[in-house]
């Protein structure tokens, strides 16, 4: 019998400043020599809405290979894994450099993805939660598919006429992920969605490249803080988990429907994305979008992350 390796992992907490708020990650080093089925057995065995394992890059002069795995299946990209890794990775290696830290601090870090290379950019401070924001490495764009509105609706807890609002219209979009985008008209109307799980698998469009149907994002104009552009909810019903309290891969999608429904003048445009808050873990994603030509010609999502535990895995 192959004795056990030590590999060590922590926990974060992703696109918050406070302990509990968020949405917890597990970061695992070190993943090497992991086969695929034990990877997914892990992320299963932490049981949050992702597990991130670090491996060594394909090419040397990158960061780091990452693997992202729900509790049933791999995911190409997703964006809270994204921002705590980086974060993760770049405080681990001062740890074991024994650097006090002084003063603000700034790398980047190139991460192979499944999508792709994501540039992310970090900022570590003394006393500070770290902060990360990476470009997208595929812009979101429209996915044409057939769905019934109403059954949508229906699914969601929701009426029919209370989807869409100004020019925002369901549908699914994908920067890596797809996702179906459910406009609302307020945040008290996100407030109320319930999302049926039996009538989700049922209804909910089934896109190629993914196991299982889209996720679906409500979400309304304004919130409950008052920096906040847009309220949100993601639920993923059969993903090991209902509702997630920060999904950056959501609100990558969504930068492609705000440009189109908004008709985004060319330069640049910031934006702040809360979710969480029905779940008791509120979340902050900043998304930034530079347009040219009418067209979105960069986008960045990011955020802060705080540690919460370390441990080590024998497996």
């Amino acid at each position: 019998m192959t004795a056990p390796v030590s590999r060590p992992y922590a926990l974060y907490d992703v696109f918050t400043a406070t302990p509990f708020c968020g949405n917890p990650l597990a970061v695992v080093f070190a993943a090497d020599g992991l086969s695929d089925e034990r990877m997914q057995t892990i992320a299963a065995e932490f049981n949050l809405s992702e597990t991130v394992f670090i491996n060594k890059p394909v090419n040397p002069a990158h960061t780091a290979a990452l693997r992202i795995f729900t509790a049933v299946q791999e995911l190409p990209f997703a964006g809270h894994p994204t921002v705590g890794a980086a974060i993760a990775i770049v405080e681990a290696r001062r740890m074991a450099a024994g650097d006090a830290l002084s003063g603000v601090n700034t790398s980047v870090e190139m991460l192979e993805e499944k999508i792709g290379l994501v540039r992310a950019a970090v900022r570590i401070a003394p006393d500070r939660p770290g902060f990360c924001e990476f470009d997208l490495p595929k812009r979101s764009a429209h996915v044409e598919v057939d769905f019934d509105e109403a059954m949508i609706a229906a699914a969601l807890g929701l009426g029919l006429h209370e989807i869409g609002f100004e020019n925002h219209r369901m549908g699914v979009w994908s920067a890596g992920v797809p996702i179906l985008l459910v406009p609302v008209g307020d945040v008290e109307t996100v407030s109320r969605a319930v999302c049926n799980a039996t009538l989700w698998q049922e209804t909910a469009p089934v896109v190629a490249g993914k196991e299982g149907p889209a996720f679906a994002y409500v979400y309304s104009r304004g919130g409950v803080s008052h920096d906040a552009d847009f309220h949100a909810r993601m639920f993923a019903p059969g993903e090991g988990f209902v509702e997630d309290p920060a999904t950056g891969a959501a609100v990558a999608a969504l930068s492609g429907a705000i440009a189109l429904f908004d008709g985004l003048n060319d330069g640049h445009h910031n934006y702040r994305i809360e979710q969480g808050v029905e779940m008791g873990r509120p979340s902050s994603i900043g998304l930034h979008l530079d347009v040219a030509g009418g067209q979105v010609a960069q986008a960045r999502i990011g955020g802060e992350a705080v540690m919460i535990a370390s441990g080590h895995l024998l497996v």
